[in-house]
């Protein structure tokens, strides 16, 4: 039977509503991570600090699903994505949205990664 655990990591921010990460293990571990901010930077170390702490590393992350308040962001992103995964990152998807949680929030990304 699958176990799942939430968990967290240190200097990411915690939530009141909802767990950064969820580890389920069984016949394997999958990890999905998610994080909200204004900064792309601060997206990836999160996410790194999520996944490290799940007993990955980055080259655990299999897709990323980034939502955008402005695709003219698009750009900047790669750069800060390439910073962590290289020129040859995971699996990926952009999507352009309206707003997210946050008024102030202008980039969400949610990874798995399968350690």
């Amino acid at each position: 039977m699958a176990k799942i655990e939430k968990y967290g990591a240190a200097g990411v921010y915690e939530p009141p509503g909802y767990s950064q990460g969820i580890r389920v293990t069984g016949a394997q571990t999958i990890l999905f991570t998610g994080d909200f901010t204004v900064q792309a930077r601060a997206v990836f170390t999160a996410i790194q600090a999520l996944v490290e702490a799940g007993g990955g590393t980055l080259d655990n992350v299999v897709k990323i699903t980034t939502y955008v308040t402005d695709v003219r962001y698009r750009l900047d992103f790669r750069r800060v994505r390439e910073e962590f995964f290289g020129a040859k990152g995971p699996a990926s998807t952009m999507a352009e949205v309206s707003s997210l949680a946050h008024p102030d929030y202008l980039i969400e990304v949610e990874a798995i990664a399968v350690v």
